[in-house]
């Protein structure tokens, strides 16, 4: 699970931030709304926390960016005000849900992934790039109707990459999709494993390209 944490408080970011990465999920940071809506289009966020006191833009105005672009990700809104109208404006305006300041750290990572699993199932379990395609729900890939054989690593990458088609994804990501490698997973078990799962994908007119100092890009042969 990615998360983009949108907090300019910054002690509340680094407790926020580590609860969440101890689930072994990547958070990215920021201290502005401004950026926010071109982070969410360049990146696949499973989640925007998004406090609504901010300089520059504040978080009310940051929602209603996001919303107007018709970004899809579910957000959490933290504020440290408690009146009623300002929750009822956070939501009316596309907030899924909202914590007040302060809050236990316990239910903010509890809010975060009954969220993302509430906006998963919302989505379909098929993703399907030319003639690859896989479901999300059965952990299962075929190129028509024909199974793929995968490794649970090489299962990970490839249902991470899927959900980022079209998308540079850069390598250090790509470690953190499986939890079949241990930590301090090395540049060269991920290149193995990347090099045995392209050789796979590549009969269902799809290829995994190697991005040069950024990443890896999986999509469509033409």
């Amino acid at each position: 699970m990615r998360i983009l944490l949108v907090e300019d408080d910054e002690q509340l970011v680094e407790t926020t931030a580590r609860a969440l990465r101890s689930q072994g999920w990547v958070v990215d940071c920021t201290a502005r709304g401004e950026p926010v809506p071109r982070s969410l289009r360049e990146d696949a966020y499973d989640l925007l926390i998004l406090d609504i006191g901010l300089a520059g833009i504040d978080g009310f105005e940051t929602l209603r960016r996001v919303r107007a672009e018709s970004l899809a990700v579910p957000v959490l809104i933290l504020t440290a005000r408690d009146a009623v109208e300002d929750r009822v404006r956070g939501l009316e305006g596309g907030a899924d849900d909202y914590l007040v300041k302060p809050f236990a750290l316990t239910e903010l990572v509890a809010r975060a992934r009954a969220l993302v699993r509430r906006s998963q199932a919302r989505t379909s379990n098929q993703l399907q790039l030319a003639r690859l395609r896989i479901d999300q729900e059965a952990r299962r890939a075929y190129i028509d109707e024909e199974p793929l054989a995968l490794s649970a690593r090489e299962w990970d990458v490839l249902g991470f990459l899927m959900t980022r088609a079209g998308k540079v994804v850069p390598k250090e990501h790509i470690a953190l999709a499986s939890n079949a490698w241990d930590q301090g997973v090395s540049d060269n078990a991920i290149e193995v494993c990347l090099s045995r799962l392209r050789a796979k994908i590549e009969p269902g007119g799809v290829q995994l390209r190697t991005v040069r100092g950024l990443g890896y890009l999986l999509e469509e042969i033409v």
